[in-house]
């Protein structure tokens, strides 16, 4: 890959640091406000059992943002991740096109480490977007956030595309 390329396709800050991604969809300050609705969506966890509160903020390629808290139930196995909530909201209301989704989570609601998505959470995740496109925004802060390709959490994935 050549260094434009490479340029292209980083998600490293551009000049003046204002765009993110090659799609122009994630800038900083939409980064920002999206850690800020997870934030806020982590408020309405319930997470009786674990204490384990996360938030998630879905946004549309119509820069429109969705958001979900995790949900746990105690037979465990009808528990709902954060992410699957946000995704599960937008796709009953009829989006289909995603750009970024913003996660925080921590025990009791202290954002002390980056939140990645669990497995099932990628694969659904995957149903729906580009991996080569589609932006996972961990965060612990506005401030103190890793962006990564969804390809880069779950490679070699199966998806639509296969089928």
């Amino acid at each position: 890959m050549s260094k434009e390329q490479e340029q292209n396709n980083s998600l490293i800050p551009k000049e003046k640091g204002e765009l993110l991604a090659k799609n122009e969809l994630v800038s900083r300050s939409v980064i920002k406000n999206l850690i800020r609705e997870a934030i806020k969506a982590m408020e309405h966890a319930y997470t009786p059992y674990s204490g384990f509160k996360v938030g998630s903020a879905l946004l549309t390629a119509k820069q429109k943002v969705y958001t979900g808290c995790n949900i746990e139930n105690a037979a465990f196995s009808p528990t709902n991740c954060a992410e699957r909530t946000a995704f599960f909201k937008a796709v009953s209301e009829g989006e289909r096109d995603f750009a970024a989704i913003a996660i925080v989570g921590g025990k009791e609601g202290f954002l002390s480490e980056y939140c990645p998505p669990c497995g099932v959470c990628r694969q659904v995740i995957r149903e729906f977007v580009d991996p080569r496109k589609f932006a996972v925004i961990l965060a612990k802060s506005e401030e103190d956030y890793v962006v990564y390709l969804l390809e880069e959490l779950l490679p070699l994935s199966f998806g639509p595309d296969y089928l």
